[in-house]
């Protein structure tokens, strides 16, 4: 919004600041994590005023979780109101990569607000039927996945690309589409089955989006794709902002979500944070990174899916319990441990798909 400033600019005052991606990306940060300590407290304030009870607290849990009954959810509110206000205000909002984005967001939360407020005023575990939230996922996916095709240069339109391999472009045609589906539903499932302990998922979520605000700042700069070997993708490097957003409003929950949590962030922050990172994938036409940076995302989908299906064919567990997160409580881990533990993991993680920019 505040773009247009830069049109008062002769090229040599401070209205030429706000041309810059940086500045502007800077000041999101900044903007998103001021919100997030004004509105933190009064937004937690009214979400226990409402709910009363709080999130309830699965029986099959660990011993420890017993003790945060009572703990408001809907947390994710926080982020999502200071991202897009943030978002709205620095980014330009003639880019169609800025409201694909968006609309993943703000579309996969309200499945998530819907799941938190049935288990809130129901006082159980079983929110929205997963059909229900399957098939609303994999109809946002499908509309924001055909956009993203339908706005990428046309040597790229409809391809899977694949990192470390400089020219390797693989042209999925109509499966491009479900391919996409599959990446933002996916991700937006593994970041929802990692938020089962304080400030476990939001750390690793923050650490993905800055690797891919850098990714996306590359790949929309001509110069450096010519020089590192990426695709080009014009109009991407505006993603920065809402990467930067992300960070700030996430800096600004984990204040109150630090243990003891004063508030859970619940399925409305954990399916649209993770369908972002999983929409920032699909326009950057990075995807398979992914599957790197946020692989502690998909080490607790996986420990989720190998548990079921071991048990369904056996009668045993692979795990103590799943997802994985779990399974270290079980073992005796304090729940501060793993968090930070995991935490170190995802900042490897991302550091090792950073380097696949280098790697051509």
């Amino acid at each position: 919004m505040l773009y247009w400033l830069a049109s008062l600019s002769d090229g040599g005052d401070f209205f030429n600041l706000f041309r810059y991606i940086t500045f502007r990306a800077g000041a999101a940060f900044l903007t998103a994590l001021v919100f997030g300590f004004i509105f933190g407290r009064p937004l937690i304030n009214l979400l226990r005023k409402k709910q009363k009870k709080g999130q309830p607290i699965r029986d099959d849990g660990p011993a420890t979780h017993f003790v945060k009954a009572g703990t408001p959810t809907m947390g994710g509110l926080l982020i999502l109101s200071a991202l897009l206000f943030s978002t709205l205000l620095w980014g330009r909002l003639d880019n169609p990569y800025v409201w694909i984005v968006l609309l993943v967001t703000v579309c996969f939360g309200l499945i998530g607000f819907a799941d938190d407020y049935a288990k809130v005023t129901k006082q159980n575990t079983n929110g929205v039927s997963s059909r229900i939230r399957m098939l609303a996922g994999l109809g946002v996916a499908a509309v924001a996945g055909t956009a993203a095709a339908l706005f990428h240069p046309e040597a790229l339109r409809w391809t899977l690309a694949f990192p470390v391999f400089k020219d390797a472009l693989i042209n999925l045609s109509i499966l491009f589409v479900p391919f996409a589906m599959l990446v933002i539903v996916g991700a937006a499932n593994a970041v929802n089955l990692t938020d089962g302990l304080d400030g476990l998922a939001v750390m690793p979520v923050m650490i993905a989006a800055a690797s891919f605000g850098v990714i996306a700042y590359i790949v929309g700069n001509y110069n450096f794709t010519q020089y590192l070997g990426v695709h080009f993708v014009p109009g991407t490097g505006e993603l920065l902002i809402f990467c930067a957003a992300l960070i700030g409003g996430g800096l600004g929950f984990l204040w109150y979500n630090a243990p003891p949590a004063a508030v859970f962030m619940g399925d409305t922050g954990s399916l649209a944070l993770g369908g972002a990172l999983g929409a920032i994938a699909v326009v950057t036409k990075h995807e398979i990174v992914l599957a790197i940076v946020g692989g502690l995302f998909v080490v607790e989908a996986l420990s989720v899916i190998i548990q079921v299906a071991y048990f369904k064919r056996t009668g045993k567990r692979v795990f103590l319990m799943a997802p994985i997160h779990h399974h270290f409580e079980k073992k005796g881990w304090g729940e501060a441990q793993i968090v930070i533990r995991f935490w170190i993991i995802s900042l490897i993680l991302a550091m090792i798909g950073l380097a696949t920019l280098k790697l051509r």
